[in-house]
């Protein structure tokens, strides 16, 4: 299936490319989300008329992102939980919690789709260096301690 981006994704392509992709990736996820349009001339026109207002509106995007990623640039979180005695928590510590706890601290809404945690969650007491990622150029690490309660 051909596409064109209206922004850019990771892994993908920039605003204004025309990619291949998988036609369930495009028709249930680029599609409705509004981020592709299907690569057809008539698209293709309505793109073109439009491009100025999306690099505008991404522009914006990556400078409202920039000032996020300066907030929580030096950004350490301490969070207490309970945990046994070899340093193995009773649950684990997800990217909602970790979400909820950055905005608590700084101020800054986070969602939890921009916590990236590739190893899954934190499950051991310690310090980690947990990447936010706030837009598909801005990525800010932080420090999070888990203390025991």
């Amino acid at each position: 299936m051909e596409i064109i981006l209206l922004e850019k994704i990771r892994n993908l392509g920039n605003l204004g490319d025309k990619v291949n992709v998988k036609p369930g990736f495009g028709r249930n996820y680029l599609l409705p989300e509004g981020k592709a349009l299907s690569a057809t001339e008539a698209n293709l026109k309505r793109f073109e008329a439009r491009r100025q207002e999306l690099e505008a509106a991404a522009n914006e995007s990556l400078q409202a992102a920039q000032t996020r990623a300066d907030a929580l640039k030096d950004l350490h979180i301490q969070l207490r939980v309970r945990a046994g005695d070899e340093g193995k928590l009773f649950g684990s510590i997800g990217p909602i919690d970790l979400a909820d706890a950055i905005s608590k601290e700084s101020s800054i809404s986070i969602s939890r789709q921009e916590v990236r945690l590739p190893q899954g969650g934190l499950r051991q007491l310690g310090e980690y260096a947990v990447e936010i990622q706030l837009h598909g150029d801005i990525t800010v690490n932080i420090k999070v301690s888990l203390l025991p309660e």
